[in-house]
């Protein structure tokens, strides 16, 4: 099974649509930036942009991967 780890930015439910949109242009504009992609690719992270919605579905797709490796080393909440 091979997963990659990822980080990204996410909002509470029900954080208004126009608040979650400016967001996602301040963050894809930060993002853009050469400082920040050169910090990002000295950790070896590659900058990703993308819409709310894309990141939704992103998300959704990892969810069985990370339940199954958690299922697989028998991790548990303490």
């Amino acid at each position: 099974m091979a997963l990659d780890a990822w980080a990204g930015v996410v909002a509470p439910s029900g954080t208004p649509a126009p608040v979650v949109g400016r967001l996602n242009v301040a963050i894809n504009a930060a993002l853009a930036g050469a400082e920040v992609k050169a910090a990002l690719l000295k950790l070896s992270a590659l900058p990703k942009t993308g819409t709310s919605a894309e990141f939704a579905a992103f998300i959704a797709a990892e969810m069985p991967k990370w339940a199954a490796a958690v299922r697989l080393v028998g991790a548990k909440i303490e």
